[in-house]
């Protein structure tokens, strides 16, 4: 695969993901969609361990990795499926924008990580200006948009964790071994969540609603988890940072163009102030210029 070509990739899984777990929801309800997405991701990341690895590691250190994969594969994962109920699918990826933020400030409660400056102090509080327009947009989100909010922005706690967890244990393992362990250990989560909801399989699922749930499962949970590590090994940091800024804008688009979203000129200004702090948080525009 060529670098460009994976760099791409991530772009177009990451700006489409939101619309296509919300799509994936439909008429099926998003317990369903996610659980089903999770099994077809395991299956696919099970048959690649099977054909280019052949082993499997199983020591203490490398389970601890797994379960922390696995809570941000069900506990973010769950929250973002919950919360795209009551909000735009743009919206969603600029919230998840926040990630390497919020990600910064929990390497530094957890692995005592002293990396904040003025820069990210600035980035932060501009992005949390963002954050205060886009709640108060209830009124034209919807009534219950304050929950879809809620609810991603815990996802990109939990998902954040998840990645400190994961790089504070630094099992000695393979991407692929822990993208299957921690499939296997969260698909058990979803399915016991699934039965304890008394969801049954629906009677009808749309062809809409099912392409959806198969494009995550196969790219959305395996291929473009692959592609992101195989440009970051091969990108600079600024290069594939950037990628947080270029996917949320394309998601609002597609949004708009595929999905009939429309949004105000409150939240489109709140989104664009997150954007910003994020690009002040990672210093990209020095950074830019010095390259």
């Amino acid at each position: 695969m060529s670098v460009p070509a994976a760099y791409i990739g991530v772009i177009i899984i990451w700006s489409t993901t939101p619309l296509a777990i919300q799509w994936s929801s439909e008429s099926v309800g998003f317990l369903f969609g996610v659980v089903l997405r999770m099994l077809i991701g395991l299956a696919l990341a099970g048959l690649m361990l099977m054909l280019i690895q052949r082993r499997w590691s199983w020591d203490k250190q490398a389970v601890r990795a797994y379960f922390a994969v696995a809570l941000g594969i069900y506990g973010a994962m769950i929250s973002v499926y919950w919360g795209a109920q009551f909000i735009p699918s743009g919206l969603i990826s600029v919230l998840f924008g926040l990630t390497p933020i919020v990600t910064g400030i929990m390497a530094m409660a957890l692995m005592g990580e002293r990396s904040l400056n003025l820069f990210k102090l600035t980035g932060i509080l501009v992005a949390i200006a963002g954050l205060m327009l886009i709640f108060n947009a209830d009124l034209v989100l919807g009534e219950q948009a304050y929950l879809g909010i809620i609810a991603v922005l815990c996802s990109v706690v939990i998902h954040s964790l998840s990645a400190i967890l994961v790089k504070k244990i630094d099992a000695q393992v393979t991407a692929l071994e822990l993208t299957t362990g921690g499939l296997l250990i969260s698909v058990g989560a979803y399915l016991v969540t699934w039965f304890l909801s008394g969801n049954g399989w629906p009677e009808q699922i749309p062809v809409r609603a099912m392409s959806s749930i198969v494009y995550l499962g196969v790219f959305g949970s395996v291929l473009g988890f692959f592609m992101y590590f195989y440009a970051l090994k091969r990108l600079s940091a600024v290069t594939i940072a950037l990628v947080t800024l270029i996917s949320p804008v394309i998601a609002l688009m597609l949004g708009f163009a595929l999905n009939g979203e429309r949004l105000s000129a409150e939240v489109l200004a709140g989104s664009g102030l997150v954007l910003l702090g994020l690009m002040i948080y990672q210093n990209l525009l020095l950074r830019v210029k010095a390259q």
